[in-house]
């Protein structure tokens, strides 16, 4: 089957899928979009997180024929349109918290997704956004730190009040 849908705002189409193809394997192996991560390919790593119409999910457990005329936006879409690092990409880079890279997309899509809710969230509420994201390298305070760095630059920037 030919499935059309949008993918970080441009329209693309992939032939030839087949019924049980899952939304991540055409992303990274049709559409030419690698940035989300194949890990356990049952939904409870979150590595493979992107947005379906403005909703993040686990791009492994969407079947891609799912996707026909909806808009996905990848990690890849998260970055400036001369393809610079978006704000929530950068506060991972500079809080150290990218270590070996796996997790990061999907942590990075579930943060943009958690600032975009609530450009203040607790500890608490980070820690539940982001409690569907394994990482297996390390702890995850690095992580935290990126995520309250990208909270208060994106507060500066769109002038929030604390």
């Amino acid at each position: 089957m030919r499935v059309t849908f949008s993918a970080n705002g441009k329209p693309v189409e992939a032939d030839d899928v087949w019924e049980g193809e899952s939304l991540l394997y055409v992303l990274r192996e049709r559409v030419g979009l690698p940035g989300s991560k194949n890990a356990c390919e049952q939904g409870e790593c979150g590595s493979c997180t992107v947005y379906l119409d403005g909703v993040p999910v686990c791009s492994c457990l969407v079947a891609a024929g799912q996707v026909q005329g909806r808009e996905v936006r990848t990690v890849e879409g998260l970055a400036g349109q001369d393809g610079e690092l978006g704000l929530v990409q950068q506060a991972f880079v500079d809080a150290g918290a990218v270590q070996c890279g796996f997790c990061t997309p999907g942590l990075l899509v579930q943060t943009d997704a958690l600032l975009a809710a609530d450009p203040q969230p607790s500890d608490t509420d980070i820690r539940e956004a982001l409690s569907g994201n394994l990482c297996r390298c390390t702890g995850y305070e690095k992580i935290m730190d990126a995520v309250r760095l990208a909270s208060a630059r994106k507060c500066s920037v769109e002038g929030v009040a604390k």
